[in-house]
């Protein structure tokens, strides 16, 4: 719009005024929509203005919170200033003041075009007037502004429709109304503002539509508005004593005097109904204005204020124009003296009246254009004009065919067969119409269906209109895509309006029928009929949607994305829902939104914050006069689902608010009663209400208390919503906001209403969760942080008096200002979580979507982010469980160490008392390490980032872990001591016997020298001597006695059983050797009821069943055996055990009898018993006084040799004291350090970080080895299968680069750095003097060295004893030798690491074992699906739910068809959403449905699976393997739907990888 003068020069007094308001950087045109829409610090807190350059930021915040006392802050104050002057007329303080009207001209010359559209609209909405033509400064060059004036909707009601209560709503300026204009002249006393607001104000409070003289700055002296033409309208509401004119009626007011303003004063003439001239005289040059008047008759009246005193000259001048002019009398108006401008407004509206019945012919302001151009005005709309045409092309069709077929050929992609996917995919989720197919089978049907459409869409040919549609939104500039955008939602916002006022008053008159089925229809009729931007929007998204499935997507169709993120970013709102189809394009929104995290340098937190109401209870006035932003509002529409709208949030505010940018998702209203009959309409509110709350930090619940039923409706559907969001770990803030409350004592009287809505809040609440199943929710606040007195708002209503000329109620403007002022400071004060960046919005709301879908909301909710936060903290809490493990277990081999340490020669009561205290001891380590490792709980849940805030209801979960894993390790720690405590007293025995028989040697080989010293026998004989003497000396060494183990294990056993009455039976048998010889058999004797004559169950699983506890506890058996210690009681114990964890876990399932578990058992101690005696006999041939003095024997011939030749025995005596006293220490030190230094390799792997990752990499190796043997091991014996699995991966570790030998080597190092250490310590005395070099200090330096490596290795006494038997050395060569050997003992282990190949022998000999560590850190809780035999994947083993990522067909679970034997193929996952029912012993073999599984199984949750495609992996085995799974189980092959077949195994890899969350 030109704004210019003819010289092209700026006019000093504009530039002077727009530099004294600091705008001068804007002009012209330069301040945009977008930058006021921006969150800064004003947007919460409204500052006074404090100096003249605020001026126009606190008219514009105000204006846009609707708060008509906008024009009042155009004054400083001026503190009161009640010293005025009685001599000093002039105001000292006119710096600081503007003149408002001055400050509007000015503002909409700096606004661009968009901003003067929003200026008008919201002035419009305060009941302000709108410049209708705009002056530039002092010069005669004026604007119609009629693209500002474009976006002004009105309503109302004339009195001819007041009948029907119809009503007309349309664009005001495109209506023809009657036109009249207000002038004055320049000798003009009366204010004729002042008049015309009495007069649109009559009966109604005095609305100062326009600025007068006695409002605040309107006595100001106007600088730049004089030649400005405000405009307003007044609109009958239908009411004939509350209206003043029938029909609708536009008034004009021309500023400043007529003849400064002629073209403007010309062109009002011209185009009025009538001009009404305000004087008190008429001038010469104003005498030949009104004269050169065509046709004024009809068109122009005088109104002459009379003042008092010596008017007779003026009265004159008035008189003579009139007579030159032959007006009627009628035509003139005269104010007297004594009449007030009140009284005196009631003639000017009594001539307007009368004027208006002879009304002829109208014109609206549209069609003024012509005679603007004609007279010399600029006109702002002509800048648009190809845009204009642009849209009204693409609109075209719509005139010759209607709309529904327009849309139908238009924009055909969201028709009829989008709105049947959408049904689709919502009964793929809820399998609803099965009918006689088998769910699998139905699913894969569903599955052809859809792909079907989607194939049939994405061929679809793009349309003429769509076409150009995006080519025009395609192009660079921005101002130009503007208005082409503008143009359009005008255009068919018009055109939709024409269409749908009928359509609506008869939907109206059907409600009041109540006729369901026309009502449907009109509401289908509605919908189809209704046509705006957003439709070609939604098309431009499935024309994306689509085409990228058909993999040939052209150029311009993959720049849609970014074109949308585009218009997001420039405030345009975008289609989250598409309400008509109930569905989400979510390959489209995804799209947008990323484009837009990267377009912001992918800076993108957000606040989301939701408004959710019934319908027509002003959410939206409500959102947009929060954020001065234009959610659609007008009747005139029929919009459903949810739209989201960018506002950027300014760099000072970033930081407080924590986000870059504020969401807001306006929503369709909720429960509209007309809809309510609608069978689904409760249904499609419920998951409206769930989705957008579950995207929300902040929830504005709008109700208004009138109408009860409708507002518990809304509260029901909204508890609901939190309850669920609760569930999952989602804490959205929510307030309530209470429309239309008025007074002054309202807050106080709605203290009563606020506990009313909190007993109802209460009330929902428990209904709700009686819905959801969860008992424990008792009240509104047990779900969320309610305070009823700040999550409550009274606002009053909109309108101050009775629309449509009530203008903004400033009671509800301050109110939005101060909820907004609350959003704002606590939207993010109480989350826990960082904000959310875009993608993990778009997360959000894909789960949210997919749980919505399903019905079972919080049983369906699966979500990759909750998946992750659980994942990082159970990867968290395994290394915390390692670290706790691992110091008890470290702590735990050095008191086994100091057990086996202590003295042999005293009594088992103080190694008891030893014992005792290091028992106490580890107690109490154990419960500080409980107590740190809740405080890192408590501490990792502090944290702000990981969304800890998600797994919130896991935490009870991790603490029982915490409890559970104490327990544990206590338990073990223990039995462990014990264990060591029984072994060194049963070792006690034989080191006594052997102390004995060497002392015995030892005399009897001193005495063997003595006699050879006397009788010098040759060499040779002297050998044959020792023999004698040895085979004597050992001949009465006593054995030791050998435990009878069968006779130990059966004790258990009756111990075990001895409160269960099978003691008799127990008591017949004396001898276990004869039990556990062959195969075990189940028998019909070992089940209860119907089991007996179900004879598959018996033979085939309860057979596979015993076979699989068997298999386990022989497992045990072994892996105990394997050690070098000795049978030990607590083994029975634990084993017995393991066997009922077994039993009480798998199978309540077969309802097996007592008969089962005392067979059972009885056979696996009979296995027991043979394989710990052969481990007890082992042991006793290792530990044989006999065998262990034989291997000294060598040694005392040497010895007696030496002595007896009297040869240096110092070197032979080093190397034989480490041979047999240090090597056995270093080698049980390197075994005792090994086991914790495996596990610590193997966790640097990761597959060992988390249970799910754990079991992705199991079922990834199970898929590539394709070997069905494993599979059926993996299924039916997963235990066994699991140790193997971490077993193998340990060899193959250890085996790669040596590790195993390197591992060893460096506990070597280090322990041989230690004892080197020892002997250089060892070798001084306490004062650090070197010992004296004799026989008796070697003794000391062995003493010392025991002393100083106490903690580290164990040095045997009586090995020590036996190898330095008479030695003849002295200390200081012995301490050289000692080293020197010590150095060899390094070489010869480092060499026999190098060469060891047995890496099994070296695991199972451990006293810790590395497999069983991963183990216990791995198998969780053991728990299998009760239908498909799935394992648990939930943390440790005390959770309230046990879960897994992938469920199977049930087939491979064993699951049959009793009439047909076939293995069934329908997965849980599906079954728990069918219709069907499922028996089995658990159900007393009744059918129960599998919807309501929780009944027997309340510890499980099987959610549907996460994608279709999640489960492609187990349906690929079964297909891979039907017919020999069907062979294993003795049942017929599984009827798989033919879709299974044609998985392949890249998709079945693929699925599980999308299960587990794997990139």
């Amino acid at each position: 719009m030109s704004t210019m003068n003819t010289e092209g020069q700026e006019p000093a007094v504009l530039l002077n005024f727009l530099s004294k308001v600091g705008l001068e950087t804007f002009y012209p045109n330069k301040l945009t929509l977008r930058s006021l829409l921006e969150i800064n610090k004003n947007s919460i807190n409204e500052e006074a203005v404090s100096s003249v350059e605020d001026i126009p930021w606190g008219f514009l915040r105000k204006l846009f919170k609707l708060n008509s006392e906008c024009r009042s802050c155009t004054q400083l104050s001026d503190n009161g200033g009640d010293d005025d002057d009685l001599y000093t007329a002039d105001d000292p303080a006119g710096d600081n003041k503007v003149n408002p009207l001055d400050l509007i001209v000015a503002l909409f010359l700096c606004a661009d075009s968009f901003l003067q559209q929003e200026l008008a609209l919201k002035m419009s909405m305060c009941q302000f007037s709108v410049p209708l033509l705009l002056p530039h400064a002092n010069n005669s060059q004026s604007t119609l502004m009629l693209w500002a004036l474009r976006d002004i909707v009105k309503e109302w009601r004339p009195h001819d429709l007041s009948e029907s209560r119809g009503f007309v709503e349309d664009n005001i300026i495109q209506t023809d109304i009657p036109f009249y204009s207000f002038v004055r002249l320049k000798n003009c006393s009366l204010s004729k503002s002042q008049c015309l607001n009495h007069v649109l104000s009559l009966g109604q409070y005095n609305n100062n539509m326009f600025i007068h003289r006695d409002m605040k700055g309107g006595a100001l002296k106007r600088t730049i508005a004089n030649g400005l033409v405000e405009v307003c309208w007044y609109l009958p509401s239908g009411t004939e004593n509350l209206d003043i004119f029938p029909k609708p009626v536009v008034f004009t007011n021309l500023r400043g005097d007529v003849c400064e303003s002629l073209a403007q004063f010309t062109f009002l003439f011209q185009v009025s109904t009538a001009t009404f001239v305000f004087l008190d005289k008429v001038e010469e040059e104003e005498h030949q204005i009104l004269t050169s008047l065509q046709d004024v008759k009809s068109k122009l009246f005088f109104v002459v204020n009379r003042k008092e005193g010596n008017v007779t000259e003026d009265m004159m001048s008035v008189e003579k124009t009139l007579k030159e002019l032959h007006l009627p009398k009628i035509s003139i108006k005269i104010k007297v003296p004594k009449v007030n401008v009140a009284e005196f407004s009631n003639k000017l509206c009594a001539a307007i009246k009368a004027s208006l019945k002879d009304v002829k012919t109208t014109r609206s302001i549209a069609n003024m254009l012509d005679k603007a151009v004609e007279l010399g005005l600029s006109v702002d709309e002509r800048t648009s004009d190809d845009q204009r045409k642009a849209a009204e092309e693409i609109m075209k069709g719509i005139g010759v065919r209607g709309i529904p077929d327009y849309k139908k050929e238009q924009l055909p992609l969201q028709g009829d067969n989008w709105k049947r996917l959408s049904k689709l995919e919502k009964e793929e989720c809820r399998m609803k119409d099965t009918g006689a197919l088998g769910l699998e089978e139905y699913k894969s049907n569903l599955q052809t269906k859809k792909l079907k459409i989607r194939q049939g869409q994405s061929k679809q040919k793009l349309s003429k209109e769509i076409k150009s549609f995006i080519e025009i939104l395609s192009t660079s500039d921005k101002e130009k895509r503007d208005y082409f955008l503008k143009w359009m939602k005008l255009k068919l916002n018009s055109h939709s309006r024409d269409k749908l006022t009928d359509l609506r008053n008869k939907f109206q008159e059907q409600c009041k029928k109540k006729d369901a089925k026309l009502i449907a229809e009109l509401d289908q009729a509605l919908l189809d009929s209704s046509l705006g931007l957003e439709h070609y929007m939604r098309e431009m998204g499935l024309i994306y949607e689509f085409s990228l499935q058909s993999r040939d997507t052209a150029d311009e169709i993959s720049r849609l994305p970014g074109l949308a993120a585009e218009m997001l970013l420039d405030g345009y709102p975008l289609e989250l829902l598409d309400g008509d189809a109930s569905n989400i394009p979510e390959r489209w929104v995804t799209d947008v939104l990323m484009e837009l995290h990267k377009k912001v340098g992918e800076k993108s937190r957000l606040l989301v914050l939701t408004v959710l109401g019934v319908q027509s209870s002003g959410k939206s006035t409500l959102l947009n006069t929060m954020f001065g932003v234009q959610f659609p509002v007008s009747s005139g529409r029929c919009t459903r689902g949810a739209y989201m709208l960018f506002l950027r949030v300014s760099k000072d505010m970033q930081c407080q608010l924590n986000c870059d940018f504020i969401l807001l998702i306006d929503t369709e209203g909720l429960k509209s009663s007309d809809l309510a009959q609608l069978e689904d309409s409760y249904e499609h509110d419920n998951q409206l209400a769930t989705f957008v709350i579950g995207l929300s930090d902040v929830t504005i619940i709008n109700i208004a208390m009138e109408n009860s039923t409708e507002m518990k409706d809304v509260l029901q559907i909204a508890t609901h919503a939190f309850l669920r969001m609760k569930e999952i770990g989602k804490k959205p803030v929510c307030h309530f906001v209470h429309q239309n409350v008025g007074g002054v004592s309202a807050h106080t009287k709605n203290l009563t209403d606020r506990k009313h809505l909190l007993d109802q809040l209460n009330e929902m609440t428990q209904i709700a969760a009686e819905m959801e199943k969860q008992p424990t929710i008792k009240a509104f606040t047990d779900v969320l942080d309610y305070d009823m007195e700040k999550n409550h708002w009274n606002i009053p209503g909109l309108w101050h008096g009775t629309p449509p000329m009530a203008p903004v109620n400033t009671g509800y403007s301050v109110a939005v200002a101060g909820l907004k002022k609350n959003l704002l400071e606590t939207g993010k004060g109480d989350k826990s979580g960082e904000a959310s960046q875009i993608p993990e919005f778009l997360e959000w709301m894909r789960s949210l979507w997919k749980a919505v879908k399903y019905e079972n909301f919080i049983f369906s909710f699966r979500n990759t982010l909750v998946a992750h936060a659980y994942d990082n903290l159970d990867k968290e809490f395994n290394e915390w469980e390692w670290e706790f493990r691992k110091e008890i277990l470290s702590w735990q081999t050095a008191v086994e160490l100091e057990i086996k340490s202590a003295d042999n020669e005293s009594q088992v009561e103080i190694w008891k008392t030893l014992v005792a205290s290091k028992i106490s001891e580890v107690l109490d380590k154990i419960a500080a390490h409980q107590k740190r490792m809740k405080e890192k709980l408590s501490d990792y849940y502090k944290k702000k980032d990981r969304h800890v805030h998600l797994i919130e209801k896991y935490k009870i979960d991790f603490l029982n872990r915490i409890n559970s894993l104490a327990n544990e390790v206590k338990h073990s720690v223990c039995e462990k001591l014990d264990d060591a405590l029984k072994l060194k007293i049963g070792l006690k025995e034989a080191e006594d016997i052997q102390r004995k028989s060497r002392g015995v040697i030892e005399d009897r080989v001193m005495k063997l020298l003595s006699d050879c010293k006397t009788s010098t026998p040759p060499d040779e004989e002297l050998e044959h001597e020792f023999e004698k003497m040895w085979a004597k000396a050992t001949e009465n060494i006593p054995d030791l006695k050998e435990r009878d183990i069968s006779a130990c294990i059966l004790k258990q056993l009756r111990k075990h059983f001895s409160n269960q009455n099978v003691n008799e039976k127990l008591q017949d048998i004396k001898e276990l050797k004869k039990f556990g010889i062959g195969k075990f058999k189940t028998t019909t004797n070992h089940t209860e009821g119907i089991f007996k004559k179900l004879k598959h169950l018996v033979t085939g699983d309860l057979q596979s069943f015993a076979d699989s506890v068997i298999e386990i506890s022989t497992q045990f058996v072994l892996d105990k055996t394997k050690t070098n210690g000795d049978y030990q009681d607590s083994f029975t114990k634990e084993l017995l055990e393991k066997i009922d964890e077994n039993l009480k876990q798998n199978y309540k399932h077969y309802k097996t009898n007592t008969q089962f578990e005392f067979d059972l058992k009885l056979h696996i101690c009979g296995i027991a018993s043979r394989e710990f005696l052969k481990m007890h006999q082992k042991f006793m041939s290792d530990n044989n006084p006999r065998s262990q003095l034989e291997k000294y024997k060598n040694q005392y011939l040497l010895d007696f040799i030496d002595l007896y030749k009297q040869r240096d025995d110092c070197q032979r005596k080093a190397d034989d004291f480490v041979r047999c006293c240090i090597k056995p220490a270093v080698e049980e030190y390197i075994s005792r350090s090994l086991g914790i230094d495996i596990v610590d390799e193997i966790l640097t792997d990761f597959e060992y970080s988390s249970r799910s990752f754990f079991q992705y990499n199991i079922q990834e190796e199970l898929l590539q080895k394709e070997d069905f043997e494993s599979f059926v091991k993996y299924i039916r014996t997963y235990e066994i299968y699991v140790k193997d699995w971490i077993f193998q991966h340990i060899l193959r570790n250890m085996s790669e680069d040596k590790t195993l030998c390197k591992l060893k080597s460096k506990n070597l190092q280090v322990i041989v750095k230690k004892i080197t250490e020892a002997i250089e310590r060892a070798s001084k005395g306490e004062d650090g003097v070197q010992l004296p070099d004799n026989q008796e200090s070697i003794t000391k330096l062995i003493n010392n060295m025991r002393k100083y490596l106490i903690k580290d290795i164990s040095i045997s006494v009586e090995a020590e004893k036996t190898t330095l038997f008479q030695i003849q050395s002295t200390c200081h060569p012995f301490t050289e030798s000692l080293s020197k050997s010590l150095g060899e003992l390094k070489k010869q282990l480092q060499e026999e690491f190098s060469n060891s190949e047995d890496i099994t022998e070296t695991l199972n000999k451990l006293p810790i074992k590395p497999q069983d560590e991963l183990f216990k850190r791995m198998f969780g809780c053991g728990q299998q699906c009760p239908f498909c035999k799935v394992p648990c994947e939930a943390g440790g083993k005390e959770h309230k739910k046990h879960h897994a990522a992938v469920h199977r067909p049930k087939g491979l679970g064993c699951y049959r068809v009793i009439e047909t034997e076939k293995l069934v193929p329908t997965l849980c996952t599906t079954s728990v959403q069918g219709n069907g029912e499922f028996r089995n012993a658990d159900t007393k073999w009744k059918y129960h449905p599998y919807k309501e599984y929780t009944t027997y199984y309340p510890d499980w949750l099987i959610p549907p699976d996460s994608t279709i495609k999640a489960s492609d992996y187990w349906k690929y085995v079964l297909v891979q393997y039907n017919e020999r799974f069907a062979q294993e189980y003795e049942a017929k092959p599984a009827d798989v739907p033919e879709d299974w077949r044609r998985i392949t195994k890249e998709q079945a890899l693929k699925g599980l990888k999308d299960a587990f969350n794997i990139k």
